[in-house]
């Protein structure tokens, strides 16, 4: 719903915006060029399209949409679509190219899904960007008016650019969000997975109570054991039963799950069935049993030689017990590899964690309690700590781009500083209010970046043209109202996942518009009549 809202709205906008109904339809160009790109490219180098490529990828190549946009705003009656495109060029060029560092770093983040998401972002955008240069002016029609002529706009950027913008007030918002950031209670990181699910938490609650009342395991601990093979496991489980057993009934576990339980070991099997009694002495204690009975002793017969067949049987085995329908949770359980066999004790209603860990050392050697939950986290802030050294190289490659792009140091900075402090600033919001920033905070405040660095070039491609000005002024507009309405419809989600990137992408674009007008070079100029 939020989807089809936010499309029509998006529509309707540049609808208002352009007033040309077959350049609206053109534009979709270049989105539909970058989507097409990415699985391509994605399906040729991977054998499956992981979830979250198709999660995130569209999300982050919104970005595409605001090329084809510029491009509408900048074409005019006395220039032909394509020397319109040939004169954008270099500007969109130079975003486009970093906003593929941006997202490239996700290559080196050490998670397949997010190494895809990497290869689908980076060949949509570069599509998305020859679409609008080569293939979307030969579809668009002659304009028949120039943005630069309108003296609305030009009023408009007039005020903007005279609005009051002290020198002191970049520094005293850098200390602010600094101190924000350090002295604000709380961690700055979610690691905790549970806490990245799109699942309602009160499904999850009700998932949770049906867990327990159904007597499910809590699969945060578990007993790992190493073994040589499937005997030496189920041997080993064997011995930690009576422990198990006691555990359960001091109530510090409400239940367990083995293999064990399933499949005895080879040496339990065989004393069971020399524990069966001879076929004399079985049938001298049924006759016992019958006395005074209205049963016929013949009835029995089927039970002897059950019995009698019993006593002849080969030992269960593992491989046998799996073509069984307990099989897929025998296998859950006990996974048998080339370099020995792994058993697995799963646990529910943890309540003493040391009562479990008095387990270890019954069960021999090679033998390791997981607390799942700490191992994940753990992990979590590997993969973050990774991807935050990567991003940090992206920026040093992201600097020499556009040093290299615009060649002076006062451009560079105009062009820079807007997204570095938009990126502080949400930083400092989402942490001051104690939101703890996950992997879509991540993912949305890159995204936000790349917004940012786009309105940024094309302020500064303006120069001092009052007419270039004011095509750049309603292109940026354009793009960050129709990015702010989709994102701020997903902030109004209820799914977490979807409020996340909603609200810093939307904060984003507002403060990432404001601080590139505001940064933009201060010049004298005359409105546009």
């Amino acid at each position: 719903m939020l989807s089809v809202l936010a499309t029509l709205i998006m529509l309707a906008l540049l609808f208002i915006a352009y007033r040309n109904v077959s350049s609206v339809i053109a534009s979709a160009l270049p989105l539909a060029t970058a989507g097409i790109a990415g699985l391509l490219t994605v399906t040729l180098l991977f054998d499956a399209v992981h979830g979250i490529t198709l999660a995130f990828g569209f999300t982050l190549i919104g970005v595409a949409q605001d090329y084809p946009l510029h491009l509408l705003s900048h074409s005019r009656p006395d220039r032909s679509p394509l020397q319109s495109a040939r004169e954008l060029w270099s500007t969109l060029a130079t975003g486009v190219a970093s906003t593929c560092i941006a997202y490239g770093t996700f290559l080196f983040s050490g998670v397949v899904g997010l190494t895809q998401l990497a290869f689908f972002t980076v060949a949509a955008l570069f599509a998305a960007g020859l679409s609008t240069r080569f293939l979307l002016p030969r579809l668009m029609q002659l304009p028949r008016r120039d943005f630069g002529d309108s003296a609305r706009l030009g009023r408009l950027w007039q005020l903007m650019t005279t609005l009051p913008r002290p020198r002191w007030a970049g520094a005293a918002m850098v200390i602010l969000c600094l101190a924000v950031i350090v002295l604000t209670p709380g961690p700055m990181w979610e690691n905790d997975l549970g806490k990245l699910t799109p699942v309602p938490s009160d499904l999850l609650e009700i998932d949770n109570e049906l867990r327990g009342q159904l007597g499910s395991p809590d699969l945060r601990f578990m007993l790992v054991i190493e073994a040589l093979n499937d005997e030496d496991a189920l041997t080993r489980l064997e011995l930690l039963e009576p422990r198990l057993a006691e555990l359960k009934g001091e109530g510090a576990i409400s239940g367990y799950d083995h293999a064990a339980r399933y499949l005895p070991s080879a040496a339990r099997q065989l004393m069971r069935q020399q524990q069966l009694p001879a076929d004399a002495a079985l049938r001298e204690s049924l006759s016992a049993a019958l006395t005074d009975t209205a049963f016929r002793p013949e009835v029995f017969e089927p039970f002897f030689n059950d019995v009698a067949q019993t006593r002849q049987l080969t030992p269960l085995t593992a491989q046998q017990l799996q073509d069984s329908p307990l099989g897929a949770r025998f296998a859950l359980l006990l996974n048998t590899r080339e370099q020995g066999t792994a058993a697995l004790v799963t646990f529910a209603g943890v309540s003493d964690l040391q009562a479990l860990e008095s387990l270890v050392p019954i069960a021999g050697n090679g033998v390791v309690l997981l607390d799942l939950k700490a191992a994940s986290e753990s992990l979590v802030a590997q993969q973050r700590t990774r991807l935050l050294w990567s991003l940090a190289a992206a920026a040093i490659l992201l600097i020499a781009v556009v040093t290299a792009a615009l060649r002076s140091r006062e451009r560079v900075l105009r062009v820079l500083a807007p997204m570095a402090l938009t990126t502080l600033l949400l930083l400092a919001i989402l942490h001051g209010a104690g939101i703890p920033l996950t992997l879509f905070h991540l993912i949305a405040l890159i995204l936000a970046a790349g917004l940012g660095l786009d309105y940024a070039l094309f302020f500064e491609h303006a120069a001092e043209d009052p007419r270039e000005q004011c095509r750049s002024l309603h292109a940026v507009l354009v793009c960050a109202l129709s990015t702010l309405i989709v994102f701020s419809l997903l902030a109004t989600s209820t799914l977490p996942v979807l409020q996340a990137i909603g609200v810093t992408v939307a904060l984003g674009v507002a403060i990432n518009f404001v601080l590139a007008l505001a940064m933009h070079k201060r010049e004298a100029t005359t409105p546009a009549r």
